[in-house]
């Protein structure tokens, strides 16, 4: 009977050692999926980040651009009136200013 008994000790302790084991490998695992999880998030944020950033700036650029074609139409328009320019120089310019 002694020799069942310590058998089932032991096989108690080993399977508890394996169940410890096996938690902490788990465990570990676990966190390194959570990490890998943030860090794939903290890119998809920055990626996300930066292109709002090129699409402020593309929108910014649009409306100088916007402002400047408008500046070079008006100065056309004013050539055309004083006479310096005929009509079709200025629809020509019109049309190269607005890339049409």
């Amino acid at each position: 009977m002694a020799g069942l008994l310590r058998g089932v000790a032991r096989t108690a302790v080993v399977a508890g050692t394996a169940t410890a084991v096996s938690n902490n490998v788990s465990r570990r695992q676990a966190q390194r999926f959570a990490q890998k999880d943030q860090q794939a998030y903290a890119q998809q944020q920055q990626q996300a980040y930066q292109q709002q950033q090129v699409s402020q700036q593309q929108s910014y650029q649009q409306e100088v651009d916007f402002d400047e074609q408008l500046a070079q139409l008006a100065k056309l328009g004013q050539l055309r009136d004083q006479g310096i320019l005929t009509q079709q120089e200025f629809e020509a310019k019109k049309r190269q200013i607005l890339g049409v």
